[in-house]
């Protein structure tokens, strides 16, 4: 267990052997997330459904609210800022999971990866309800006869056996071309601007 999820799992929060995480996140980031979401699960799948809800609030602040969104990015705070500034952002009411998950991230100076942490939870919550979530990035909207041909061939994968595929469209002009497809800890690298990267770096390496 790393000390990521050690810190996070003692304050309160300790693990039983028979819990376990639907998808395993090797990222620093999916640590954090896993962590949290078995501190959730072991006091009751109802506080781990309630944490999915306040982290999926929480999230949806930060990308509305320019103000949050600069605390969170903001690595120039001393830990006292930050502690104090948290306990004025995190809604009443909410898990204190999302709290304690918060401090740490704080406390560690990786208050800026949370956006992330908050991903590979869903990532979890996902696996948790028996779906695959598939993020497609493409330089343009995909169409639904596009997003149709990619749930196909997704169901034919072994990580989509058994599961309801789940796919978000993500626009990122800088790609040019082609997609980028990431599920679990997997990503699929389909997008023209990698393969101008690796073209020149064929020819840097032919000179």
């Amino acid at each position: 267990m790393s000390s990521a999820m050690r810190t996070v799992l003692r304050r309160g929060y300790a693990t039983a052997s028979s819990v376990k995480a639907p998808l395993q996140l090797n990222s620093l980031t999916g640590t954090y997330a896993t962590s949290t979401y078995l501190a959730a699960l072991k006091k009751s799948k109802d506080e781990l459904e309630k944490l999915a809800k306040d982290v999926e609030a929480f999230n949806k602040r930060i990308s509305e609210d320019a103000k949050v969104a600069s605390f969170i990015d903001n690595p120039t705070l001393s830990a006292s800022e930050r502690t104090k500034a948290l306990s004025s952002i995190i809604p009443q009411g909410a898990s204190p999971i999302l709290s304690n998950l918060l401090s740490v991230l704080a406390e560690n100076g990786r208050l800026s990866s949370a956006p992330k942490v908050f991903a590979d939870f869903a990532s979890l919550m996902a696996a948790y309800h028996g779906e695959l979530e598939v993020v497609v990035t493409s330089a343009e909207p995909l169409d639904s006869k596009t997003m149709s041909r990619l749930d196909k061939a997704l169901k034919s994968t072994k990580e989509a056996e058994g599961k309801t595929i789940k796919i978000t469209n993500r626009v990122n002009p800088s790609l040019l071309g082609g997609l980028l497809v990431d599920f679990g800890d997997k990503s699929i690298d389909l997008s023209a601007s990698s393969k101008v990267t690796r073209f020149n770096q064929a020819l840097s390496q032919g000179v």
